[in-house]
């Protein structure tokens, strides 16, 4: 293991206890600290180290409670969002797959669900199902079947077939193995026991069962899920457990949390037991940050836009309540995973996303991205390509004095190279029609993207405050707002380190779903309730397992129905109170309100069946509190400089305003154009727009009228 050097500062004070955030990107890892109170005492971002993500992580929090005062003993409340089992999946660097399941059911993954993402094409490679997480030379069968739909045994297990299947497994250096086979999700009882006996046969395996995972109906999403999960185990349980002993070793009491891509917390034990539940869980921490600072200042209605060094992540949060992606649109890369997830977007357009001409000449800006390594090639590591962060310094956005706080070297020259070479002179244009271009199209990548997530499901974003977060957040916020009429964007006072911050303010959950098919007009409500009683125990006793008391525990009952004929289900809150014909009653006038509203029709008339339960046992986050200046500002912001910028769809660069973030109170007011510069994002005010600073510091920016 490696050794990592342990900071211990002096003691800020007694009771002054540390709660941490650590959101490790792909360009920047972000932390934050806050107090029992919820007071951020500090932040810090630094360049992520792709190669050992958890080397930036502890140096980072080294940086960080040395900037508090604090030591690592100090921390109470550890949470982490990490990006490794979806790197393993979309590097393809996961851990060597095998799979066992029933026999005739070989090629359930390779099959897939038949749909070509080109249809007239006769090249195999490029269907999705073409390379499964586990190679057909892996994947073995046993003799063993369920019947549907009452899960009895038809044929019995075949024990010595298991055997054998483990035996060749192990022989051919298989790491992993996913148990899978047909209608588990009805009776797991051969699943366990072959899972069983691979455990026992070959200990050094990991071993994972579709029942632990996914136990729900539709076979090739379920084998999948189980697939993945095999897949990106072994990788993210060495990270895990690697990161928990390095915090151990520096002193930390806390145990380690770390986010789910149901945007909750779970402990290391879990995540290594369910590591798919980790994809994708980086972006919802800044949605849960806009939830709670438009919570703050009254607003229930928020839009996120999340923009760091590689991509822009967009999350919509209707009256505060995190939307859940269907089970059916769930996709990590090329593979379906049937797992919950929070419905947010994200697309390949940051502040290291490169700006390139397709083979067509066609001007394009990502999603290749720089990353931390070479970085922007303004960030004189030996990037050679042009970026946005290229943009907004040759466009005046960004001052090289400002930057270099976080980028330790900054050349502006490189910059402007990078762009006239790669842009500009191919296409004829200048320097600063380039830049301004690069800058347009990310924005229009944005905006479309934004456009998909709201409008496209039956939200109109001009009821929304859009929330920018991320290091570059706050330079697209107000023309992306501006391109769909949003009236206000909100700037919180520490917006680049957001995601991380969210992380301090997530609730620690559980989630488990099953399958319990049938018409809603004679549902079995005993074994509608016994279902639901089953999964709320087990998800209670998880949360015990975790200190927490009944008393805290908060729960979500939820079914996902459909109309009879219908693919696709929609989830819809289960109402309170007993389960009988008047539950049944008060359920299809929800699915009813739901499905018209995403889709903007309902069939009374029609029959509804339930497909899938669900239960969400959580224990309610502690929300960072903005600190509240009584020393509201008299007068108008005074600017630190001015100097010329260039904004869009502008033929010249008008005198800009330039204003220190630290400098600016309560009351003051600015008027566009004009910067805000602060250690972890720049913001931009672009002419026709103002802006404000509320009781809790935020920026608050609207059209000028």
């Amino acid at each position: 293991m490696r050794k990592f050097a342990v900071f211990l500062g002096a003691r800020r004070g007694a009771g002054i206890l540390a709660r941490i955030g650590i959101d490790i990107g792909g360009t920047f890892t972000d932390l934050i600290a806050a107090g029992r109170d919820g007071q951020v005492l500090a932040t810090h971002k630094l360049a992520s180290t792709p190669d050992d993500p958890a080397r930036a992580a502890m140096q980072g929090a080294e940086e960080l409670l040395r900037k508090a005062g604090l030591d690592f003993a100090d921390i109470e409340f550890c949470c982490h969002g990490t990006t490794v089992a979806t790197n393993a999946l979309l590097e393809r660097k996961g851990a060597r797959t095998g799979l066992i399941t029933t026999r005739g059911f070989r090629d359930v993954l390779h099959i897939g669900r038949k749909d070509r993402p080109y249809n007239f094409s006769h090249y195999q490679e490029i269907a999705r199902q073409s390379r499964p997480l586990a190679p057909r030379r892996w994947r073995t069968t046993v003799r063993e079947r369920v019947r549907a739909p009452d899960g009895e045994v038809e044929v019995p297990l075949n024990e010595d077939d298991v055997l054998e299947a483990v035996a060749l497994l192990r022989d051919q250096g298989v790491e992993s193995i996913a148990v899978c086979c047909l209608f588990s999700f009805l009776n797991p009882e051969h699943e366990r026991r072959i899972a069983e006996i691979a455990r026992r046969e070959f200990p050094d395996a990991y071993v994972t069962a579709s029942h632990e995972i996914a136990p729900l109906v539709r076979e090739y999403e379920r084998f999948s899920t189980t697939a993945m999960n095999a897949y990106v185990g072994p990788v993210t349980g060495r990270y895990v457990r690697r990161f928990a002993a390095a915090l151990e070793e520096a002193g930390v009491p806390a145990q380690l949390r770390l986010m789910t891509s149901s945007g909750g917390m779970v402990a290391p034990a879990e995540a290594w037991r369910r590591p798919v539940n980790l994809l994708l869980s980086g972006p919802v921490g800044a949605l849960i940050a806009g939830i709670e600072a438009g919570a703050e200042i009254g607003r229930g209605n928020v839009i996120t836009l999340d923009v760091g060094g590689t991509s822009a992540d967009i999350g919509v949060a209707p009256e505060g309540e995190m939307r859940m992606r269907s089970l059916l649109d769930t996709r990590v890369g090329d593979y379906d995973v049937m797992t919950p997830m929070v419905d947010i977007a994200t697309l390949g357009a940051g502040g290291g996303s490169i700006a390139w001409l397709d083979p067509e000449g066609m001007f394009r800006v990502g999603p290749q991205s720089a990353g931390a390594d070479p970085g922007p090639a303004c960030y004189g590591k030996g990037g050679e390509h042009p970026t946005v962060t290229d943009a907004l310094l040759v466009s005046g956005w960004y001052r090289a004095d400002h930057l270099a706080d976080a980028v330790s070297t900054l050349t502006p020259d490189r910059a402007r190279g990078a762009i006239r070479r790669h842009v500009a002179k191919p296409l004829g244009l200048t320097l600063e029609d380039a830049a301004g271009g690069i800058f347009d199209i990310a924005v229009n990548n944005m905006v479309e993207a934004m456009r998909l997530a709201s409008v496209s499901k039956g939200f109109d974003p001009r009821e929304f405050t859009l929330v920018a977060y991320g290091g570059a957040g706050g330079a697209f916020a107000a023309p992306v707002a501006a391109a769909l009429a949003i009236g206000e964007v909100l700037i919180p006072p520490h917006p680049g380190v957001g995601a991380a911050g969210g992380l301090l303010c997530a609730q620690v959950r559980y989630e488990f779903k099953a399958t319990l098919w049938g018409d809603l007009e004679d549902l079995d409500y005993a074994a509608v309730s016994g279902r639901f009683d089953e999964m709320t125990q087990e998800a209670t006793r998880r949360l015990a397992g975790d200190g927490f008391g009944a008393d805290e525990v908060r729960l979500k009952l939820w079914a996902e129905c459909r109309y009879a004929g219908q693919g696709n289900e929609l989830a819809v809150d289960a109402p309170p109170g007993n389960i009988d014909a008047e539950w049944a009653a008060a359920l299809r006038e929800r699915f009813d309100t739901e499905h018209e509203r995403a889709y903007l029709r309902a069939y009374p008339d029609m029959p509804v069946r339930v497909i899938n339960l669900g239960v969400s046992a959580y224990v309610p986050g502690k929300p960072l509190v903005s600190a509240q200046d009584a020393d509201a500002a008299s007068k108008d912001a005074e600017p630190l400089l001015t100097a010329p910028c260039r904004f869009p769809g502008a033929t010249e660069a008008p005198a800009t305003s330039f204003y220190r973030r630290s400098a600016l109170k309560p009351g003051h007011r600015i008027e566009g154009p004009a910067i805000v510069e602060q250690p972890d994002t720049t913001t931009a005010i672009p002419p026709g727009w103002q802006a404000r600073v509320d009781r809790f510091s935020n920026l608050r920016l609207t059209p000028a009228t």
